[in-house]
Parts: structure tokens; sequence; C-alpha cells
């Protein structure tokens, strides 16, 4: 990760990319960078749990920094209890809970970690910042992103 692309009251963060596969962190990392996205799930074993208030910068399928995002909710839940609100905000597919469960059976099943009562942390965020582009050189420049939460506190949500 080159953090010369972050400004500097970032660059502590730890940074992640979503997915398994470079082609899977750009599209989850453009439904974020959209608004369509705006929670994830992994499974309870993942080494990257967050806590409310938690900033994080993304990463795209290469590795390159593209924004930053704020835990605001984290839950535990099992697989079957995901209910289609939580499924429509990770803004997949449809955004359907039965499209939801088919596409993290195929994930967690690719991982070799799905099982139907699988326990899961469950997140949600908020898009802080994004690096966009501004120069074929790929150098990123930062925009701010108003927050829906301005005045309402952190976390919980």
């Amino acid at each position: 990760m080159s953090l010369s692309a972050v400004p500097e009251k970032y660059r502590a963060l730890r940074s992640f990319a979503f997915g398994d596969s470079p082609r899977l962190a750009d599209e989850l990392l453009e439904l974020v960078i959209k608004g369509v996205r705006t929670a994830t799930c992994s499974t309870e074993d993942e080494p990257n749990t967050s806590t409310p208030g938690e900033r994080w910068i993304v990463l795209d399928g290469q590795g390159t920094p593209r924004c930053v995002i704020e835990s605001t909710e984290v839950t535990y839940r099992r697989f079957g209890e995901v209910d289609a609100a939580f499924a429509h905000d990770e803004g997949e597919g449809d955004r359907s809970l039965a499209y939801w469960r088919q596409a993290h059976r195929n994930y967690f099943g690719r991982q070799g970690k799905f099982s139907e009562d699988m326990m899961l942390m469950c997140e949600r965020f908020r898009l802080v910042e994004i690096y966009d582009e501004v120069s074929p050189s790929s150098a990123r420049q930062a925009l701010s992103v108003p927050s829906p939460l301005v005045g309402e506190g952190q976390g919980g949500g």
C-alpha cells in the first residue's frame, strides 16, 4: 500500500480490501464509493474485527488506497439470522436476502468456512473520504464526504 495517496491524518489506520479476489475487491469498493454498500460481514474469527467509531482505509484490488470508512455498528449474528435490511445494506446483486444468502454461501464456501449456523460479524459503516484520481500518474486527492451522522454521536445505527 502506498501511503503517499493517504492524507497524513489517516496513515496510522489499518487497511483492508473487500472480498477474496482483486475483481471482487474492485466491485465491492465501487458499491461503497457510489453509496450503495454501507455494510459488510465476515466470519467471527476474522482478524480484522472492528469497533464502532473505528476508521479503515479501503484498498482496491491492486492494493491502492481508495477511501476511508468508519464503523458505525458491529453485531454478531448467525448466518440464518441475517435479515433483509442488512442484506440490502451490503448492496450486492438485487439487494435481496435470497441473493445475499446465495452469494455468501458461495463466498464462505470458497474459504471452506460455510455452515448454515456459522457466526458472522456484521458491520455497518459510513463513507468518510474518497481518494479520487487527479492525474494519469494515479496521484490521488482526498474528497470529503458529508456525514449523515454529524451531530448524532459515534456509532449505533
